[in-house]
């Protein structure tokens, strides 16, 4: 993305000296995701990771909700990625067939997640509301989660015909049986229930999320810049021992073959019959 333009759906903050916030300002479509917002948020992450002065990364979201996911309106997104300044080595983006999908897929979701994971600085996501399918792509990468006591987590992508969202990490945030439980109902995961199974550090009201996440992060930044990127390292490097990456890889190459087979019954990326009338009148889609 050209970084002279002004982003137009994140804000980047210093609320602390040591301390940045990243925020999602899409509330009107409860901060879904479409390319530009993607690459935005890709910016404000490199821009928090190469400032020396940053200890700690805040993501938190404007608005009722943290992300409704990817932003479905943009059909044919794959043919605008190439305008952007990609930041992976992929390629193919304008390419025929399935190529092109995946290309884009590998470069702003599993890629982007990816590279936020792996930042070398703790980072700290504030949930509120509603968590759902490309929304967990944007928390699951942080090292922490704050969330609200009304906030939800969900995956429906099962009833749209497609195996998971594309950085599968439900297994290694929740566990085999619940991960399973999560996908195949698609029901939603309360906060409750995330702070059991160890997805959640901590719920609050609403009212405190903002400043029970600037606590934590106020508490960690007066620690070693370098100790804490050792640690995360060492806990990160713990996940991949266990195969995480490799499985990771498997389920992303399903979730395109699930794509192809839509495309070639419903010339659409997932199954449209799963999805709610309202969504697909708004797509135009024929039932």
């Amino acid at each position: 993305m050209d970084t002279k333009t002004e982003p137009a759906y994140i804000v980047y903050e210093t609320p602390e000296e040591g301390i940045a916030r990243i925020v999602l300002n899409r509330p009107e479509t409860a901060n879904a995701q479409d390319t530009q917002f993607l690459y935005e948020l890709n910016d404000a992450f490199d821009r928090a990771a190469h400032d020396e002065a940053i200890r700690v990364i805040i993501l938190a979201a404007n608005g009722k909700h943290f992300s409704s996911g990817h932003d479905l309106a943009e059909q044919g997104a794959q043919a605008n990625t190439h305008n952007y300044d990609t930041v992976g080595t992929m390629c193919g983006f304008t390419c025929a067939g399935a190529e092109a999908q995946m290309s884009r897929e590998e470069e702003i979701y599993v890629g982007f997640s990816e590279r936020w994971r792996n930042i070398p600085k703790p980072t700290i996501a504030a949930i509120q509301g509603k968590c759902i399918a490309g929304g967990l792509m944007l928390a699951w990468p942080c090292d922490l989660i704050i969330a609200t006591d009304d906030a939800t987590f969900s995956d429906p992508t099962v009833s749209f015909g497609v195996g998971g969202v594309e950085y599968f990490h439900h297994f290694w945030e929740v566990g085999a049986r619940k991960a399973k439980e999560m996908l195949f109902t698609s029901d939603d995961l309360s906060a409750a229930d995330a702070l059991r199974l160890g997805m959640v550090n901590q719920i609050v009201p609403r009212a405190e999320l903002e400043q029970a996440t600037l606590a934590m992060a106020r508490k960690i930044s007066s620690k070693s810049r370098f100790a804490l990127k050792m640690a995360k390292k060492a806990i990160n490097g713990a996940q991949d021992a266990q195969g995480r990456e490799l499985a990771m890889q498997n389920a992303f190459h399903l979730h395109q073959l699930a794509h192809t087979h839509w495309l070639k019954l419903y010339d659409f990326l997932i199954d449209p019959t799963g999805l709610p009338e309202g969504t697909r009148k708004a797509l135009g889609l024929k039932d």
